[in-house]
């Protein structure tokens, strides 16, 4: 999974995601973008893997799914927050 967001100032405006593999995978992807859409960057922290899980009501077998879901949610917030210190660190 791969994300990039769209932020206006502290607020996600959009979300774009790439996923290759199961229509679950895909299907994680596809819910936590309807998630993130709208949410501040701290409301989008508060998103775990459970939530979309249960929103999707995975079986325990493609639980996998959501966990990679949350995983990429974060490390797309992580980017987002180093970018924002390099540049306030430049001015």
């Amino acid at each position: 999974m791969r994300l990039q967001l769209k932020l206006n100032n502290d607020i996600i405006e959009d979300v774009k995601f790439k996923t290759y593999g199961c229509g679950s995978a895909i299907a994680s992807s596809t819910m936590f973008v309807d998630m993130l859409k709208g949410k501040t960057i701290s409301e989008a922290k508060q998103i775990k893997d459970k939530d979309i899980a249960k929103a999707l009501d995975l079986p325990p077998i493609k639980l996998h799914c959501s966990v990679l879901a949350e995983e990429s949610i974060t490390k797309a917030i992580e980017n987002w927050e180093q970018k924002l210190s390099h540049r306030q660190h430049n001015q």
